[in-house]
């Protein structure tokens, strides 16, 4: 695919992504601001990784700041982008949403405005289930509606996806936008269910399991999430209805379990069972997620493989030696 470059390179997504695309002997620059939203360390040390590839470059950036955005693509030449960085979670977005417009949105329109003047080939960029928001259909379709948003950030997403079907639109930049489902796995983000019920277990601290456990997650393993990705950088969209080369899919498991059954599953793979303190539903959050991904199936062989069970095994196996836990 040639010379590719990645946002949020130093995320959990964008890691593991950029990983990939090296393994497969292709040309990434990943661009990262390095934000202290988790920790710089986890951060730094997935770079230190990619850095071990010649093939990799670096250069942190804040999105925000155009013109060095517009530089990086100019000077690099990129074939590809896949557009991972962002500000990320939903009940931060509720006390600082100002993060959220400066990172979502004014730092995707520098990407779609480098896109623009670099003319490349194909452009991914993640949306997230959290634009459904209140719609309560129990089998998520893109099909569905989007206009009820219940948290800043599944709003920012949702402009994300319009701010780049204008650009496709308008300048011809064929783009899939992907509606990511409740990505976990090894490098995971320290702010996310899976990270805090793993360290305070092990801490022997109690969790807090919000709507008493009840809620529905798509969980989807990073590896699936991966293969998902690459497809559809692969593959350069069919003009929709609009005229634009332009799609959204969903990317999940289709396979959504109760928290509570999550959290026996963790249970099981760290060999302790949790103090739960039982909490109602918290702002911003929703009942279930559930992926329809017939779309992501039949256009790219998209198939996600990992049961629930392994990658949570596999996470912990990781966990541990990471902190270099017994």
């Amino acid at each position: 695919m040639g010379r590719i470059i990645v946002t949020g390179a130093a995320g959990f997504i964008g890691f593991h992504v950029a990983q990939k695309l090296l393994a497969q002997g292709e040309s990434v620059l990943g661009l990262d601001n390095l934000n202290s939203y988790y920790s710089v360390q986890l951060k730094e040390d997935r770079l230190s990784l990619l850095r071990t590839s010649n093939s990799f470059e670096f250069k942190k950036i804040s999105l925000e700041r155009a013109s060095e955005v517009r530089a990086a693509f100019e000077s690099f030449r990129p074939d590809r982008v896949v557009h991972l960085a962002a500000q990320a979670g939903v009940r931060t977005s509720l006390t600082q949403p100002q993060l959220y417009i400066d990172s979502n949105i004014t730092g995707t329109l520098s990407v779609l405005e480098a896109c623009r003047h670099t003319g490349i080939e194909n452009l991914v960029l993640a949306s997230s289930s959290s634009v459904y928001g209140a719609n309560p259909e129990p089998v998520l379709s893109v099909q569905h509606r989007t206009d009820h948003p219940v948290s800043l950030y599944g709003a920012t997403k949702k402009a994300n996806e319009g701010m780049a079907h204008s650009y496709s639109h308008l300048f011809g930049i064929p783009t899939t936008a992907l509606r990511f489902f409740s990505v976990y796995g090894p490098w995971g983000r320290p702010d996310m269910a899976l990270w805090r019920f793993t360290e305070s277990m092990l801490a022997g601290q109690p969790i807090d399991v919000y709507n008493f456990g009840e809620m529905k997650r798509d969980f989807t393993y990073i590896d699936d999430i991966v293969q998902g990705v690459l497809a559809t950088l692969a593959r350069v969209p069919d003009r929709a209805d609009s005229g634009a080369r332009f799609r959204i899919y969903n990317i999940g498991n289709h396979q959504p379990v109760r928290l509570i059954e999550f959290i026996e599953l963790l249970e099981k793979a760290l060999g302790i069972e949790a103090q739960k303190n039982f909490l109602p539903m918290q702002p911003g959050d929703v009942l279930s997620t559930c992926a329809d991904i017939s779309d992501l199936m039949a256009e790219t062989g998209f198939c996600p493989s990992t049961p629930l069970a392994e990658g949570i095994t596999r996470f912990v196996s990781w966990y541990r030696t990471y902190h270099n836990l017994p």
